[in-house]
């Protein structure tokens, strides 16, 4: 099962083939994945005060916010997203600035998390790509970076956006991946609560360290 979340609430459920059909995600995700996208090397900014931070370099704070639990994980066939989804779903505030969000995923290592309205509801979804476009590099970009980092991350974020059930099938939760562009999916409960995260590095991480394969045959 699928559904299609939006700033107001859900909007969609249904089956992978029912959302293909669907005009509220494709269109948006398509144009988007074909902009420039910044990689994990690019240099972050550094974290504002308060945000949390552990002190620790790039990446390791997500590694230890996700570690306990991966590490306790039995190895065990894979069949579903919950099998391989991270959680607690790492999440930027829909409240948040385009530099706060920055900040967040940069600081975490992360390229891209579930943005999340009031009581936590999945409202949309939001990459480093889309907060830091390459052409605010350019040599005339950077003149209106200070204005436009102070814009709320609903401005940017993908939003309707899909989520998926942590029964879903992995197959069905690639495929809807492929389908739409997007970098990963938000695994939602049956009360609408945000239970964890898929990305496509989860997917590709599991079919290079987790048995069986024989899943993906």
């Amino acid at each position: 099962m699928f559904h299609v979340h939006g700033v107001h609430g859900r909007m969609f459920s249904g089956t992978l083939e029912q959302l293909q059909q669907q005009q509220l995600v494709t269109g948006v995700a398509r144009m988007r994945r074909t902009a420039p996208v910044l990689t994990e090397a690019d240099p972050p900014m550094p974290a504002s005060p308060g945000s949390g931070g552990g002190g620790l370099p790039l990446g390791q704070e997500a590694v230890q916010a996700y570690g306990q639990g991966g590490a306790a994980r039995a190895r065990q066939p894979l069949s579903c997203a919950a099998d391989v989804m991270r959680s607690p779903a790492l999440t930027v505030p829909a409240t948040a600035t385009l530099r706060e969000a920055w900040q967040m995923l940069g600081r975490l290592g992360i390229g891209q998390a579930p943005v999340v309205g009031h009581g936590g509801a999945l409202v949309g979804l939001v990459s480093r790509a889309q907060l830091m476009p390459a052409a605010l590099l350019e040599p005339h970009g950077l003149a209106a970076e200070s204005a436009r980092l102070a814009q709320p991350v609903t401005a940017v974020m993908w939003s309707p956006v899909p989520s998926t059930a942590p029964g879903t099938d992995l197959r069905r939760v690639a495929a809807l991946l492929l389908h739409t562009g997007l970098p990963g999916v938000p695994v939602v409960g049956d009360n609408q609560d945000l239970l964890g995260f898929v990305s496509r590095t989860d997917l590709l991480r599991a079919l290079a360290t987790d048995p069986p394969l024989d899943i993906w045959g």
